[in-house]
């Protein structure tokens, strides 16, 4: 069985006292390979060297914002990373999400949510494979690759995320089907699912960039009002 707590971890924020009192409780719980970072660069130069397995990020830091680091670390890796912020608009935590993020949660936090979450992110993205094969499938001109996490289209590879991932597989399981609002989340979200409403059309707007040819007029990814999605697959 996989050993999350062997993974590393890196804090991205200012404040010290913060990234100490994180960094602690972490260790209590078993985390032992722990990085800290307050700015920006510091960082990306972690990143670059130490190579962690997930990012706690802060968005307000001295040398610029979280939002713009995670963009940046998206041209290095797809690690997941966590928000851990002050600023709990939805258009901040919409934003966040919107450009990859796996979590976002607002301070003030309880120290075991932030564990428990954290260790979903873990447990989704590093566990180990299924020996099962996944399926690969066609949707118009792109092939979903369940089984490499990418969609392919034009000669190109792109990845998709851990959360893309569970949605895709549980609309391919109920393909030419609708599936709720509430199974969707679910699937995505284990048992602590309640809320994520809003970022649920979020990922589903990411997934629609990946996977239509015009993500605003999707023809393969439908919204059926009032219920949820409806994924069509040809020849299913």
């Amino acid at each position: 069985m996989e050993d999350f707590k062997s993974r590393k971890l890196l804090i991205v924020d200012d404040e010290r006292d913060l990234r100490d009192m994180v960094d602690g409780f972490l260790r209590k719980e078993g985390f032992t390979r722990i990085y800290q970072a307050s700015t920006c660069a510091g960082a990306l130069e972690l990143c670059q060297s130490v190579k962690p397995d997930l990012v706690i990020l802060d968005i307000m830091l001295p040398d610029g914002d979280g939002f713009s680091l995670l963009a940046s670390l998206r041209q290095l890796s797809d690690v997941p990373v966590l928000f851990l912020s002050a600023r709990g608009e939805d258009a901040d935590r919409l934003l966040g999400l919107g450009l990859g993020a796996d979590e976002y949660m607002v301070k003030p936090f309880l120290p075991r949510e932030l564990v428990l979450r954290l260790t979903a992110i873990l447990r989704r993205v590093y566990a180990p494979p299924r020996q099962e094969q996944r399926p690969v499938f066609q949707v118009g001109d792109r092939v979903v690759d369940l089984e490499s996490g990418t969609v392919r289209y034009n000669g190109s590879e792109y990845p998709i995320t851990a959360k893309e991932h569970a949605l895709l597989s549980k609309f391919y399981e109920n393909r030419n089907r609708i599936v709720t609002n509430d199974a969707l989340c679910q699937a995505a979200w284990s048992d602590d699912y309640y809320g994520y409403e809003n970022t649920l059309m979020v990922h589903i707007r990411r997934i629609r960039e990946k996977i239509e040819e015009a993500p605003s007029s999707p023809e393969h990814l439908l919204t059926v009002r009032g219920l949820g999605y409806k994924l069509l697959v040809k020849g299913d």
